[in-house]
């Protein structure tokens, strides 16, 4: 019911920035809430930052508070993740992610739609 598409992986220094941007398309209500996960080498898939659809609340992993950011532009029905001062650790394969209700869910066994993925190195 609905497509995400991501974009804005790439490689990247330590200490550096990058923007990844998700685009929503298809049958997204109001009440679908998008957000991002990521996936190291040998990890488990894990929730990064989460925004509602309609009241805009965020919400974000302690690795990452204080670095990244989400935001969304609701004409355009995307949302994007500003991640700076970035850190080896960081790299992974970042998900698009969404589900109707209230929030987006941190558990990504519980989520409805996925994104293909693209690829963050971060290199020291």
């Amino acid at each position: 019911q609905v497509q995400l598409v991501e974009s804005g992986g790439g490689l990247v220094q330590a200490g550096g920035s990058l923007r990844l941007s998700c685009t929503a398309s298809g049958r997204t209500f109001s009440n679908y809430n998008i957000g991002w996960f990521r996936q190291a080498p040998g990890k488990e898939r894990e929730f990064v930052a989460g925004i509602t659809w309609r009241g805009g609340s965020t919400y974000y992993a302690d690795s990452v508070k204080g670095r990244f950011t989400i935001s969304r532009d609701n004409a355009k029905n995307t949302v994007a993740l500003q991640m700076n001062s970035l850190k080896p650790e960081d790299t992974a394969v970042y998900y698009c992610a969404a589900n109707g209700g209230l929030y987006l869910y941190t558990q990504a066994s519980n989520i409805n739609y996925w994104g293909k993925g693209t690829l963050v190195t971060v290199s020291s």
